[in-house]
């Protein structure tokens, strides 16, 4: 039963919020990209920082995951500096904690900054600094924030346990956990399996994009044989789910399984409906899993491709399904339950920070 007050997207911009599911190179400020970009002359398809933020999301609905993430090579070309990585993860860190985000697991793909001479280190040891440096001056300016990095392999590449074993080397200075990311066809989990029982016996967290492009093998493989903590997307979850004649629901054995274990599902409306994983807000299989109480996330996935934030993401929710504000803490809460970072500091947040303001709004 939604809430009888309908939040508005700028009440909503001032509730707490939890991100676990947002990708650096995803989310970079256009007019920092036209600065970056000019510093060592790459060709961008706009002059201004409005038309290049349109090209971005124009670009990426597509309808192909494919499509979408050829977008990224604008971003990445700007991002192979330890000053730009810096610069970008502290505009992650204000540009989050401004939209009322309080905490947040942003991932990036270290291979993917080398291009400059940089090794794995310096550029994790640069974006790790940025983001101290962003959450820092959020604090001071009234909107704290907390920023956990998670440490992404490319599922297409030969380096996931490289990246694995920085993701433990830096997990006591702000890196909370590992991920896979790209194309999932033709590129499945268990091509990294070394890796996640690596990670497994270091009592280490990861989470597998799953179940986006691809369809239920994927997430299987990322549960049954890879151990993954959390899905990320794993919107397709949706086709192991019956409707039968009467109208009710029958859940097949994964989907019952990742609903009784109480597995976190990365959810991304705008951006699945980009890549055609979902037709649109109204049709995406979020409502479906709400009501059927799967441990439902909300996100953003990549705020510059998707022209969007954890507000615009809720607001939309709002909009398609009714919800009011017992959703929104109920997606936020679900959120903080899931994240990578120790129990009694997770309960903090939801206890202290969270709560009390939803308090305030129901």
């Amino acid at each position: 039963m939604a809430s009888l007050a309908v939040p508005t997207i700028d009440e909503i911009r001032r509730a707490p919020k939890a991100l676990l599911h947002d990708h650096l190179d995803g989310g970079l400020r256009p007019a920092t990209i036209l600065d970056l970009a000019a510093e060592i002359g790459h060709e961008l398809p706009a002059a201004t920082p409005d038309g290049l933020g349109e090209w971005f999301v124009a670009a990426a609905d597509s309808g192909s995951l494919e499509r979408y993430l050829t977008t990224f090579a604008h971003t990445v070309a700007v991002m192979q500096t330890a000053d730009a990585l810096h610069r970008v993860a502290r505009e992650c860190a204000l540009d989050l904690a401004a939209d009322g985000v309080v905490y947040a697991e942003v991932r990036f793909a270290p291979e993917q900054h080398l291009e400059a001479g940089l090794t794995l280190p310096e550029v994790v040891e640069a974006v790790l600094d940025g983001f101290r440096t962003g959450s820092a001056e959020a604090a001071e300016a009234g909107r704290p924030i907390r920023v956990g990095t998670l440490l992404t392999a490319m599922r297409h590449a030969a380096r996931s346990m490289e990246i694995a074993e920085l993701s433990i080397r830096y997990r006591d200075a702000g890196v909370v956990g590992f991920d896979i990311a790209g194309a999932e066809a033709g590129f499945p989990p268990t091509r990294h399996l070394d890796a996640f029982e690596y990670l497994q016996r270091e009592n280490s967290h990861f989470t597998i994009h799953a179940g986006e492009a691809f369809g239920l093998p994927s997430i299987w493989q990322a549960l049954q044989w890879c151990g993954a903590d959390r899905l990320g997307h794993g919107v397709r979850i949706v086709d192991d789910i019956a409707h039968d004649d009467d109208q009710s629901t029958t859940l097949g054995r994964l989907a019952a399984y990742v609903r009784d274990k109480r597995i976190p599902l990365e959810l991304c409306p705008s951006s699945n409906v980009q890549t055609g994983a979902a037709a649109s807000i109204r049709e995406h299989p979020i409502g479906l899993l709400r009501d059927l109480r799967f441990r439902v996330t909300v996100n953003t996935d990549n705020r510059l491709m998707s022209g969007t934030s954890m507000s615009r993401e809720m607001a939309l929710l709002v909009e398609a399904f009714g919800y009011g504000w017992s959703e929104l803490q109920w997606f936020t809460v679900n959120a903080m339950k899931s994240a990578f970072i120790p129990f009694d500091e997770r309960l903090a947040l939801i206890n202290d920070v969270i709560k009390p303001a939803y308090a305030k709004l129901l």
